[in-house]
């Protein structure tokens, strides 16, 4: 008979409460602490509202109209299923990709977005606004 060890995260050692409840924009419900200090290593996914996340690129870039319109029209439908990228830096939030699911959110009213957090450093935030 095979044995075998199971390696589990920090983050599922350490249990965090779950909504039972929907999120505002359709997807499955994340993690109800809108805080993720308590745990160490990799990306956290946690709703974030909109307001919440900063996005210096914004002015520099331009979105398909077509494809946010596809993203609305699938959100509604089935909600998010790929949670943007956000950089969180000294307890602000810097969200540099997923800009057609950002605006897709923001053209829906939807308050929030599922978000993989990962932590940096200043430094790493200078890097990114290069």
């Amino acid at each position: 008979m095979a044995s075998f060890l199971l390696q589990v995260p920090n983050i599922l050692r350490n249990p965090i409460s779950i909504s039972a409840t929907s999120s505002s924009n359709g997807s499955v419900p994340s993690s109800s602490s809108s805080s993720h200090k308590s745990g160490k290593g990799g990306p956290v996914i946690l709703e974030l509202p909109l307001d919440q996340i900063r996005r210096p690129l914004m002015r520099t870039r331009s979105n398909d109209p077509l494809k946010v319109q596809q993203l609305m029209d699938s959100i509604s439908q089935i909600g998010l299923q790929v949670p943007i990228d956000v950089l969180e830096v000294d307890g602000a939030y810097y969200g540099f990709s997923g800009c057609h699911r950002f605006e897709a959110h923001q053209k829906l009213g939807l308050p929030t977005i599922r978000c993989k957090i990962r932590r940096g450093t200043k430094e790493t935030l200078r890097h990114h606004l290069r």
